[in-house]
């Protein structure tokens, strides 16, 4: 599978709360990291997921918010992953922000005022925030 998105996490489906419209599907991936994906309850069954299935799970980098000096502050964002800037590529616009973490890495695209703004550079903590809506799972076909 070829996907235009950043990030692609391989994983398992660890529980699924089914809703009438959206279900919640909680992901484990290889690496051991928590990932939340909120989707249409009739994707969750066009997908056939249950617990223990495989999946792919893909954020789109310009859907990654990266906060620096989040200590002690919450966030709505299910997904928080806290790691360590390794790379900074400033572009004419915007800049890519490769954080990481628990042997995965994250890559955020933000602009490059941002990227000044919290002064973003490699060896720096920061956290990679992204919605569970943003999250877009797939399947290997059968």
């Amino acid at each position: 599978m070829q996907s235009s998105a950043r990030n692609q996490f391989s994983g398992t489906v660890s529980h699924i709360s089914h809703g009438v419209v959206t279900d919640e599907v909680q992901i484990r991936t290889e690496q051991g990291a928590e990932l939340v994906a909120t989707i249409t309850h009739g994707s969750a069954v066009n997908l056939g997921l249950k617990p223990d299935s495989r999946v792919i799970a893909m954020i789109k980098a310009p859907s990654v918010i990266v906060v620096t000096d989040a200590e002690g502050v919450r966030f709505s964002a299910r997904n928080q992953i806290t790691g360590q800037i390794s790379k900074v590529k400033k572009g004419s616009v915007n800049t890519e922000v490769c954080i990481d973490s628990q042997g995965m890495q994250i890559v955020a695209q933000v602009t490059n005022d941002s990227a000044t703004h919290l002064d973003l550079a490699t060896g720096r903590t920061a956290t990679a925030l992204f919605k569970a809506s943003q999250v877009v799972l797939a399947v290997l076909a059968k």
